[in-house]
């Protein structure tokens, strides 16, 4: 079957469809939340809020308070029960088990048949068109797409309901189409135990012929590595030469970049970054030729609204904006409401728009993720994008890090404590302290204020961490593997202490 000239044909359609969310955003907008509020009408959800009188976004504001997973969690409870027409109008059997950041407690979230058709396959598929209008001539449809994902289990409340990690309903559910080429066989992408998982999938792929790699960064470096110590090759391109297209998401993937590059050493290696949540599918990296911004998909079934973060009061924020009111660089907390039955949810991610026709952002981090300890207002983007700059600069390869506040102590002013787990260490940790001080003081002009002659922070401090302990820490929070991921910044010190209380040796 000619997959690549199928697939040219479904491309020319979408685009154009593309291209008018782009040139009408606010009318597609628009239209999203009408069908949202239709669906609905006749749950229990929209009757509690009047949905039948709802005619506008006003009156969407002023009757459907905002919502978190909290102010959801009894009718969700109600759904894992086999409960339907709760918080949506079609049957929910399927459950996202959340793999979030900061807290130790699961979300279990709804999954639609709707959100699974018009939003998360409808993302990979405009992934694949964005990427085959930009390069015609691929043809990815050749070979196989290897596709690292979570694992799922049934749901002990209920026989005919399921949940596990986003990625494994969407390998259970996924579509002919991107089924064909998917490796590797479905027993071996839900394996549970991620260290076997790791070994069975290296094992059943280093023979085929990868076109596509998906993934988050860190657990397919992981993987990467693996096949090549089996292989005893150099490069990736020696075990699979056709590798074009690494699919990524999940976490910030400049400080990964440098290691792919020694994994893949050739120019015509591309990476492309999704921002596809448990919660939906919201955005791609659409002109991965020139930058690494995310264009906001406006017609997936969700309509979207933003909190100022300089406002931002969880659910009691009193300015929540539409799209039509957002301004560029301004940090905002996203709040969506979803053809799955997410109704207002603060989705504790944060954006910030670079470019409004269209409508481009970069992911900042998370509501709850940052240091502002010392009034510094840290954020995972300046932390990012300062450790991938002082790794430059220093030869140095990060695999995972933490940071966290060291409070004032008398007379000692604050800092923060880096624990950095390196692939590769920088010559002098000293001056890769010093680096990273610059880079932040150069992205963040109020931690530049506070590092003022040290009087309210001083130097960050870097500690090394040895090799596997944060996969320690993960394993030891039922975390490993999957979509699971470090938090990156925290305004208290659980976590890092958390994890330095795992550590072999004395962290100095």
């Amino acid at each position: 079957m000619p997959f690549n000239s199928i697939f040219s044909w479904i491309i020319k359609k979408r685009i154009h469809q593309i291209e008018l969310f782009k040139k009408y955003p606010f009318d597609v907008q628009d239209e999203v939340l009408e069908n949202l509020i239709r669906c609905g009408l006749t749950t229990e959800w929209g009757k509690e809020h009047d949905y039948v009188s709802i005619h506008s976004y006003e009156d969407f504001q002023s009757k459907v308070p905002l919502t978190d997973y909290e102010s959801l969690k009894p009718y969700v409870d109600r759904m894992l029960k086999n409960e339907q027409n709760i918080l949506w109008n079609s049957e929910i059997k399927w459950f996202a088990k959340s793999s979030g950041t900061m807290s130790g407690k699961s979300k279990m979230l709804p999954v639609s048949k709707e959100s699974l058709e018009s939003c998360h396959y409808k993302g990979g598929k405009d992934l694949l068109s964005l990427y085959y209008n930009q390069l015609p001539d691929r043809k990815l449809y050749k070979g196989k797409h290897l596709i690292l994902g979570g694992s799922a289990e049934i749901n002990y409340l209920n026989s005919d309901s399921y949940f596990g990690d986003l990625s494994a309903i969407i390998l259970k559910n996924m579509p002919w189409w991107a089924e064909i080429r998917r490796t590797p066989a479905k027993e071996i992408a839900l394996m549970a135990e991620w260290e076997k998982k790791i070994e069975r999938l290296a094992e059943s792929t280093i023979d085929q012929d990868i076109y596509i790699l998906a993934g988050v960064p860190s657990w397919t470096l992981v993987l990467c590595n693996r096949v090549l110590e089996i292989s005893g090759k150099k490069h990736l391109r020696e075990v699979w030469p056709n590798l074009e297209l690494f699919m990524h998401g999940g976490v910030n993937f400049e400080p990964y970049r440098q290691q792919f590059k020694q994994l893949i050493p050739f120019d015509d290696m591309n990476y492309v970054e999704t921002y596809n949540a448990s919660e939906g599918f919201f955005g791609i990296q659409d002109e991965f030729m020139t930058n690494g911004d995310l264009l906001l998909m406006l017609d997936y079934g969700v309509f979207f609204e933003f909190i100022p973060m300089s406002e931002f009061d969880g659910k009691n924020s009193k300015t929540v904006l539409s799209l039509r009111e957002v301004e560029p660089d301004v940090n905002y907390a996203m709040v969506i409401t979803t053809n799955a039955g997410l109704w207002r949810y603060i989705i504790g991610d944060t954006i910030r728009f670079t470019s409004m026709n269209p409508y481009r952002f970069k992911i900042t981090g998370r509501t709850k993720s940052f240091i502002n300890a010392f009034g510094e207002e840290l954020v995972v983007e300046n932390a990012e994008q300062a450790i991938s700059n002082t790794s430059q600069k220093t030869s140095a390869e990060i695999a995972e890090y933490t940071v966290a506040p060291v409070y004032m102590d008398g007379e000692k002013s604050g800092a923060h404590e880096w624990l950095i787990e390196f692939k590769k260490e920088p010559e002098n940790l000293e001056v890769f302290a010093h680096i990273l001080d610059g880079e932040l003081k150069a992205l963040n002009s109020d931690y530049e204020a506070k590092r003022t002659a040290d009087l309210t922070l001083r130097m960050p401090l870097v500690r090394k961490a040895e090799k596997g302990l944060f996969e320690r820490w993960l394993k030891s929070q039922s975390k490993l593997g999957g979509q699971h991921k470090i938090p990156r910044l925290c305004n208290n010190r659980k976590i890092i202490e958390e994890v330095k209380g795992l550590s072999l040796k004395a962290i100095v």
